[in-house]
Order: C-alpha cells, then structure tokens, then sequence
C-alpha cells in the first residue's frame, strides 16, 4: 500500500532541520545542572525563561506531557514568524485583508458546523442569500419573477470545478443512454493554461482532457479550435475569466456564439475564479455569464476578488435541469431532511459569514470602487516595469484581471532570466514568482504581480523601486557570478524540497514522477492562484 505521506525518522529529520548543528543542543553543559525545571509555574516564568524555550518544538510524535497554553502559542507564532509576509506575497490572488468587524463575525462562526442546517438555520440561510446575490450578478436566467438557480458554496473553486465537471459528466451519460449509445470515452475541452484543478477533475473522474495549446503571442483559448475539437463525446467547453498568467478574458460569447450557430449541443463551464467579481465592475459590457445560452455553470473563488479570507468558492448553474438529480444526496442525521451536493461534508460557517458581510457591506458600488482602484493600479505599474524595459503581457484598462504579466526583452541580451530576477526580489521580500508558460508558447518565460485590495500606490512604489534595484544589482554581475547565482537558486529550491520531502508533506515520494501532467510533459509550471 502506498501512502503520500511518509514518516520520517528524527535521523532523517535532524540533518536537514538541525543542518547547522555541529553536535546536539543537549550536549551543551548547563550552568544550572541541578535545578529542577519541572514544576515550573507558567505565571511566574517567562516563556524564554522556561525550560521548552531550552527544547525543539514537537515534530514527529505527541509529547507525553501537556505544555502551558501561553508556551504553546509563543512557540508556535515564533515558528510562523519563518513564513513569508502574507502582503508582500504577490504570487497569490487569496485575500489577505478584511476589515475588523468581518473578522468578529467569522470568529464568532468558528465552532458552527455549517452543514447541520437544523441547528444553524440562519447561516444555511446566508449561503442561499450568497447564492441568490451571485446568480444575479452573473446574470441568472429570471421567469415570473423568480431565479431558478441552483448553487452551492464551496471549500474553493477547485472544489467548484469538481462538481461543476460532475455535473457535466452526469448530465451527458444520461443524454448518452437515453440514446442508447455508449459513455465509455467522456472528453473535455480546454485551454493548456488552465490551472492545475482542472487537470486533476479530468483525471480523477476519468474524462479525457482536449486541449487548445497556447502559441507564443496567444495565451487564451482560440474559439474556432476549441469547437474543432468537440465530438459527440464531449461534456463541455471550459473558458477561463482571467487565466493565472496573464490575467486575459477569454472570448466565451466567441466559443458560445459558434456553438449555436454550427448548431453544437455542448455547454460552456465559465470558470470565473479570479474574474467573477471584477469582469462586472470594471467591463460590465463584456458577455460572459448567463446573458449567453451555452453558459450552463460558472464558479467564482470568494477568497480571490470576492475579498473573503480562504477559503470559500461557489459554482452556480443556471437552471436545475443542469445539476442532475442523482447527485444530490438527501440526509436526515443531522435532525432534520437537508439537501447536500458537494465533496466535502462538515465546514465551519465562517467564510460563508466573511463573505455575506462583504456583499452587503460594499454593494455593487463599493465592490466597483476598489477593483477600479486595483485596474489603476495594475496599469500604472504596468507603465513603469515598460520603462524598465520589461515587456507587458498582461492587459490593460480593465480587459483583463488586476495583475501584471511581464517579461524580459530578448532584444535587451540581458545575461539573466526572469527567474534571477525574481530571486532578487525575494531577498528583499517580495515573492514575486517567474513561471514557464503553458506548452507550445516556446518555453516562453514570464513574471506575474497580482494586486489585490491592500496593495496600495506606495506600496508599488516600493516595488518598483525594488524591481530597479534588482535589475542594477543583476547588470553589474559577470557571466560567472550569473551562474553562481543560479546555482544558488537551485540549491534553494532543492533545500527546500528536501525539507519539505523529510516531514512528510505529501510530495515527497512523487516529486520526481510527474510524467502525466502538463507540467511533467511540457515544463509547464502552474502558476499561483
């Protein structure tokens, strides 16, 4: 039997760990031999002063003994202070500030199973508000005054995905056998730059993935191809509202309107992870959502631009008659009939609370105001990485998401790439990752800052001029301390990779057996969402 999470030994642990240590820590003669440390009142001693301070956190197995709550959690927030600054990481679209009075009302959310509708009624009721509210965003079908949707929340857009790919595959093995035709070859097309979620609903649920490959000049999905590629086994079209990359809008009227006029019946998955809640702000001439036909589902992330802390997502579909009855699942052990559609079970109720607080608390107004401060921002540090001589593969003025894709200019002959620059960015704390693009775009490589709520105008001026400063410290390197410097990021990263590897995460025993993946087969490396 294979399990994804080794046990390490502490004699694997201790030389990556405790690589610096010449002997070990209790070798160290005590200048206090004698004194009985055991009895310790945690009122009287400081922390630093007791004798955990003196000892390695617990990494392998649970201590015998219990420790004072206020070692605990000094020890722990110490260990976390070796994480990165959550707003200096610009590799991630997840939010990373809500207001006060939001996080009370999460807090207060905490203990609630949110799936136990009977002894939470009213938080069950605050996700159907959610569901309703997003719906009409994206331009929900309406007959005699009602909204058919049907929704659900989610652990994120990855779960989403999932069930939005379910939904689909369901819904055309019905359509399948009521023709009496077979369901053994289900395909699925979309774009290579689709982040990795959509690779492994592929995989997991057994469906063929189709893909329409990038070039070196287009990283979304070319419409006419995507169509090309359907069959009669196809259960659906994937178009992305702002890829990971660079942040573009793929054309879905585009896909959408040559389905209808070949006459094709397929649906389009949206998925709207990053863009859902910008695309209706900032472009809301842009036709994406429900407004089209084919649009059967759409998933949006909440922990992205709908400003929630991770993690909460939500997949709609326009009509019930899209969700199959049999994958609905009725319970009663909870108290009370309750309807239940998703993979995870028990969650707090938190997130979903996070969310209700900041659609209600900002309205379309102020959900419009702050992604067009995010827009001027993004293109304002567009402009000024340009006059650095970066080339801008992002778009501006609000047709795509608020980031900023660059890369270097070849015609510079710079002796780095955009990885040793994003290494001297992370020297100076800022995560500023470079990625290779998707396959088929000539191993194209690329830089990417996500804006989000707090990057504020100063905070880009620090950026930016961290990005100057970057580039002069690389100039001035000859050929051999580039490649000192590489080796040096490599190095990193395989310090790291071990690390990670010994405690068990769950990489470890794959890390180098990725041949089926786009990544495995192409390079491509996935960007962070």
């Amino acid at each position: 039997m294979v399990h994804l999470a080794s046990i390490p030994t502490d004699a694997q642990v201790d030389p990556v760990v405790d690589g610096l240590k010449k002997f070990k820590f209790e070798r160290v003669p005590s200048i206090f031999p004698d004194e009985d440390l055991e009895d310790e009142d945690p009122a009287v001693i400081s922390v630093y002063g007791s004798k955990y301070a003196a000892q390695d956190l617990p990494k392998i197995e649970m201590p015998e003994k219990e420790m004072p709550r206020e070692v605990v959690y000094r020890m722990i927030k110490d260990d976390l202070t070796l994480d990165g600054n959550p707003t200096l990481n610009l590799a991630s679209f997840v939010t990373t500030y809500m207001e006060e009075e939001a996080e009370k009302l999460m807090v207060d959310g905490f203990a609630k199973n949110f799936i136990d509708y009977e002894e939470y009624p009213v938080s069950a009721d605050i996700q159907n508000r959610c569901v309703s509210m997003i719906a009409r965003l994206f331009n929900i079908p309406a007959h005699d005054e009602k909204t058919n949707a049907m929704g659900t929340s989610t652990i994120g857009s990855s779960e989403a995905i999932m069930l939005a790919v379910l939904a689909m595959k369901k819904l055309w093995q019905n359509k399948r056998k009521a023709e009496g035709k077979s369901t053994d070859k289900p395909n699925i097309v979309m774009n290579s730059a689709v982040q990795v979620c959509w690779e492994k609903a592929a995989r997991y649920f057994d469906v063929e993935e189709r893909y329409v490959y990038c070039t070196a000049d287009r990283y979304v999905i070319d419409p006419e191809e995507a169509v090309d590629l359907v069959d009669e086994n196809t259960i659906g079209i994937c178009a992305i509202l702002g890829t990971t990359y660079t942040g573009e809008y793929e054309d879905v009227k585009a896909i959408n309107d040559l389905l209808v006029e070949k006459d094709i019946d397929c649906g389009i998955h949206v998925d709207a992870a990053s863009g859902g809640f910008v695309a209706p702000f900032t472009k809301p001439d842009i036709v994406w959502d429900f407004r089209l036909p084919k649009v059967v589902s759409i998933n949006v992330s909440g922990h992205k631009y709908g400003l929630v802390y991770p993690g909460v997502g939500w997949v709609i579909w326009r009509d019930p008659e899209f969700l199959p009855k049999e994958l609905i699942f009725n319970i009663n052990y909870l108290g009370a009939d309750q309807a239940s559609f998703t993979l995870n079970f028990s969650r707090g109720a938190s997130q979903i609370i996070g969310q209700y607080y900041q659609l209600i608390r900002l309205g379309k107004r102020g959900y419009r105001k702050i992604m067009c401060n995010l827009t001027r921002t993004a293109d304002y540090l567009a402009m000024n990485l340009s006059e650095l001589g970066f080339i801008i593969m992002s778009k501006l003025s609000g047709a795509g998401l608020p980031l900023v894709a660059v890369r270097l200019d070849p015609r510079k002959g710079a002796k780095y790439d955009e990885f040793a620059v994003a290494h001297q960015l992370r020297e100076r704390g800022w995560v500023v990752p470079a990625y290779t693009m998707a396959p088929h775009s000539e191993n194209l490589k690329m830089m990417r800052v996500v804006v989000r709520e707090d990057f504020s105008k100063s905070r880009c001026d620090a950026l930016l001029q961290d990005f100057k400063f970057a580039l002069e410290t690389l100039d001035k390197m000859d050929e051999r301390k580039i490649e000192d410097h590489r080796q040096h990021m490599v190095q990193q990263a395989a310090n790291k990779w071990r690390k990670l590897s010994v405690l068990g995460g769950p990489n470890a025993a794959y890390k180098d057996q990725d041949d089926h993946s786009l990544q495995g087969k192409h390079g491509k490396t996935h960007a962070v969402c």
